[in-house]
């Protein structure tokens, strides 16, 4: 610093923030938190937030539900299940990391003995991260297959073998041969070149063309999780572009990701939208509506418990709950921003996505089933089905195929791409409040290397067994340990750490409110939300079943594998639980309630948002240690 110039430490706040910001590139000058940057734009963090929520399951999971629950009746329980799991939740995420302005792990100075339950979200992130790019990949091979005269999987090919039919393939008939009547099988009638007797003949249903495209071509796929095979080169290829998709738009952190939004989070729409209109058009669409939502809803269905169960697993999976991304996201807003409005937007976006996507799916579900002859619940799937096999054998059959195929495909991977971008900032803000320091000097680096590595570990993904480890991670990995973490999180601010204390730390961000206003938050945040969360985890542990793919059950050592995953990841938990309490001074009883309050250095980030409840918190201190007066009011995370 020339002292000629700036002969005083305080005249030179504003000049030293620009230096800051030059070798922070992802602090801006205007931010108010200099040392971690903040949202350029509300807008930013808004879309941010709906992309991460709106997600590939909002396309091809929520219409099946709908369908399989009742129709219509099952936006009952699903709007119910809303405001009793998802949007509490939500709510209470966002605040958290805006309150603390730190990430899924370090925000745990709120209650040190439950740190673990931060890990145990990161490490689900990334587990989820891996697998979840394999589907954005699967998107990017089919997006290109599409660039055609004539949809590759519209018509069997040279890939095909003799199941390969859209209508149902004789096994057997009787013949009339030298006077005696035989029944024969499909080869014999090949070989002898007869016919077969009227009305005599037995059929078994045919594969789809689009079905073995996906087996044979796209995934290439082998017997069983045994069989790895080699690696599939076209899908490495477009798992690599994915990657490099991702690091692209996250090389800046959220000053690059914000502006990226702006296209993935909004492009889905417009799809959904001519889809919708396309599909409307269509000979049959009326009836696939009728089974989505119309006039074939079943409100009995209500009373069955699975019903209820599947509405509180799709709101809490759909909003992205207790993955540690909302958190991660929210600690980039600034102090006051009122994350209470913009928790019932993004909840209600994501919520009113869902039934806006099933109308332009099953639109073009009814049409495929009118000109096939089917009933309409003869050609809805679920999952990969539905996204792979239902939805490209439909689009093949419009005329323009290969434009509605592009579309289709461009809008999933938009979607897959939005989810993915908060999952690594997750990550990548994790990093930063540990390693404060590096990740300031080194960000680009190291996200390009977190990108790299995820994509090596996803290659097992794109093997000729890689549909059996994507089904694996997901079965395990984004089931029971979410829910644990979930329940944990909430018993842990709201009971431990005390949900009236905590709603004292909300209204310091966004105003006090009515007592009225918070009879709602805490009825859920006390009583209802953890009991529900408890209920649906028990549920879930008392219905498990072996997971199989395509009826393939999975080997033992790939179930023990998947149960291993999840206990690596939840192990976390107690792990932390010990090393906080042996860290702590005291007889044990001492140290168990010590780690049961908040660390000195929790509370706001900044020094001007303490007010008189956070005043005595731990000021920053330089690299010696000692503490050094306030200035700018930041305060670096020990």
């Amino acid at each position: 610093m020339d002292k000629l110039k700036c002969p005083s430490f305080f005249k030179c706040r504003g000049k030293e923030k620009v230096t800051a910001s030059s070798e922070n590139f992802h602090v801006g000058e205007n931010d108010e938190n200099q040392d971690r940057g903040n949202w350029s734009k509300k807008s930013d963090y808004l879309l941010s937030m709906v992309g991460y929520a709106v997600g590939l399951g909002n396309v091809w999971r929520f219409p099946y539900l709908t369908y399989n629950n009742g129709g219509g009746a099952f936006l009952i329980p699903y709007a119910i299940m809303l405001a009793l799991a998802g949007l509490p939740l939500f709510f209470l995420e966002c605040s958290l990391g805006q309150f603390a302005s730190l990430g899924p792990v370090s925000v745990w100075r709120i209650l040190p003995l439950f740190q673990g339950v931060g890990i145990t979200m990161v490490l689900i992130s990334i587990f989820v991260t891996i697998y979840y790019n394999v589907i954005i990949a699967y998107s990017l091979f089919y997006m290109f297959a599409s660039f055609q005269s004539e949809l590759p999987w519209k018509n069997c090919s040279v890939w095909a073998d003799d199941n390969c039919s859209r209508s149902p393939i004789v096994t057997h008939c009787n013949v009339s041969t030298m006077g005696d009547i035989i029944r024969v099988n499909k080869s014999w009638l090949s070989t002898h070149n007869l016919t077969c007797i009227n009305g005599s003949e037995a059929y078994q249903p045919g594969q789809l063309p689009s079905e073995q495209y996906w087996d044979k071509v796209a995934l290439q796929r082998s017997s069983g999780m045994d069989e790895t095979g080699v690696i599939v080169w076209y899908l490495a290829l477009c798992l690599l572009l994915a990657w490099l998709i991702v690091g692209a738009a996250l090389f800046k952190g959220i000053k690059s990701s914000g502006k990226v939004v702006y296209f993935t989070a909004i492009f889905p729409y417009v799809v959904l939208l001519i889809l919708l209109i396309r599909g409307a058009t269509l000979e049959g669409a009326s009836k696939g509506i009728s089974y989505y939502i119309g006039a074939q809803s079943n409100f009995t269905k209500l009373r069955e418990a699975e019903v209820w169960k599947d509405a509180a697993t799709q709101i809490f999976y759909s909003l992205s709950v207790a993955w540690g991304g909302l958190v991660a996201l929210s600690s980039y807003n600034k102090f006051n921003n009122n994350c209470f409005s913009d928790a019932i937007v993004v909840c209600l976006t994501n919520c009113l996505t869902s039934v806006f996507a099933g109308f332009a799916i099953f639109s073009i579900l009814g049409h495929m089933a009118h000109i096939s002859g089917k009933e309409v619940s003869q050609v809805v799937k679920s999952g990969f089905d539905l996204a792979f096999i239902a939805y490209p054998e439909a689009l093949a059959q419009l005329p323009g195929g290969p434009f509605w195929s592009i579309l289709f495909f461009f809008m999933l991977l938009t979607l897959g791409l939005d989810s993915q971008f908060a999952s690594i900032e997750t990550i990548t803000t994790t990093i930063q409040d540990l390693f404060p320091k590096v990740m300031k000097k080194m960000r680009v680096p190291i996200t390009l290397g977190c990108c790299l590595v995820l994509f090596l570990l996803g290659l097992v993904c794109v093997t000729q067994a890689g549909i059996y480890w994507v089904h694996l991670i997901d079965h395990f990995c984004a089931g029971w340990g979410i829910l644990i973490a979930a329940i944990l999180e909430i018993i842990g601010i709201i009971w431990i750490y005390g949900g009236n204390r905590f709603i004292e730390d909300i209204e310091m961000m966004i105003e006090a409110k009515m007592w009225i206003f918070w009879l709602w938050w805490r009825a859920c945040w006390f009583v209802i939300t953890p009991l529900l969360l408890i209920a649906i985890l028990i549920w879930s542990l008392v219905k498990f079943h072996r997971p199989n793919y395509a009826k393939i059950p999975y080997p033992d050592w790939g179930v023990a594998l998947g149960w291993c995953m999840i206990i690596f990841c939840i192990i976390w938990i107690p792990i932390m639980a010990v090393v906080k309490i042996i860290q702590a001074e005291g007889t044990i009883l001492q140290r168990i309630v010590s780690c049961c309050r908040p660390a000195s250095n929790w509370g706001p980030y900044l020094e001007r948002h303490r007010g008189e409840r956070y005043k005595d918190m731990i000021g920053p201190k330089k690299e010696t240690g000692h503490e050094i007066p306030t200035v700018s009011g930041s305060r670096k995370p020990e």
